[in-house]
């Protein structure tokens, strides 16, 4: 499984690159702290709702510390998803790019 450094995911935004952030959490944990463009499907719901993803576009995954979002990419990699695990989650994000976002 690849993964990705919150720094990295900074890069991607900056280069514009085409890619999905996948936000694994759940929708309280959304309305605390988020990362803009994400698509949200909590891990729980995974299983019913790959198939809305597109399987041409990479998809970044996150979560609050980098645990469920890895799970996730363990189960979407072998169905053929292009998955790379947001390291140490939001969390990461918030202390090593914007520590705007709230930290919970």
């Amino acid at each position: 499984m690849k993964s990705i450094t919150a720094v990295e995911l900074k890069e991607k935004f900056d280069k514009k690159e085409t890619f999905v952030l996948l936000d694994v959490r759940e929708n309280n944990e959304i309305l605390h702290a988020k990362i803009d463009p994400h698509i949200n499907i909590p891990i729980g719901n995974i299983i019913n709702k790959h198939k809305e993803l597109n399987k041409t576009k990479a998809l970044v995954v996150m979560c609050h510390t980098g645990v469920r979002s890895a799970q996730v990419c363990e189960y979407l990699e072998p169905l053929g998803y292009d998955v790379a695990n947001l390291e140490g989650g939001i969390q990461a994000w918030s202390l090593a790019v914007d520590p705007g976002v709230p930290q919970y």
